[in-house]
């Protein structure tokens, strides 16, 4: 992996429920452009040395930095975004309720997915709680393109649709 200053560093995280952390290089330890980086991140101002490992990647080109053979930066510089989702599962007897609430913005949106197992199939809770969390998930996909929709129709004036 090489860098130039002014790449895009970005690093997954190594937990299902962790963010993504991303910065911009800022000095090299050598001239051409391996490990480590001195980054500094987008989220905490920081800088600190970093070595990559599997779960990192360097996007070249960005904000004044030089892409594969020197080529000049092009690419706006991204931004990273995290949102999270509390899902809620409730049992009463048969029936499984989930509930999405997707925790982004000024105002949390919600969703309810139900699940009622069939009197004649063996108990087994882990299937009714995928199907009320795959539903509740839908219902907050629908709601959040229904929300889209309506903000761009407010901004241009005209009806929106968007396909998904």
């Amino acid at each position: 992996m090489k860098a130039a200053v002014g790449d895009r560093y970005v690093l997954a995280s190594s937990t299902v429920d962790g963010a993504v952390r991303d910065g911009r290089v800022v000095a090299l330890r050598h001239d051409d452009g391996s490990p480590p980086y001195v980054v500094r991140w987008s989220d905490t101002g920081e800088e600190t040395l970093v070595f990559p490992g599997p779960d990192a990647h360097v996007e070249h080109g960005a904000e004044g930095g030089a892409g594969p053979a020197g080529a000049a930066a092009t690419a706006p510089p991204a931004t990273v975004a995290t949102w999270r989702i509390q899902l809620t599962l409730t049992h009463e007897g048969p029936e499984t309720t989930a509930q999405a609430v997707l925790v982004a913005g000024p105002e949390p949106v919600g969703a309810v997915g139900h699940a009622r197992k069939n009197p004649h199939d063996a108990s087994e809770p882990v299937i009714g709680d995928e199907v009320a969390v795959a539903r509740a998930l839908r219902h907050l996909a629908d709601r959040l393109i229904d929300t889209a929709e309506e903000q761009i129709e407010d901004a241009t004036g005209r009806p929106a649709r968007v396909h998904s």
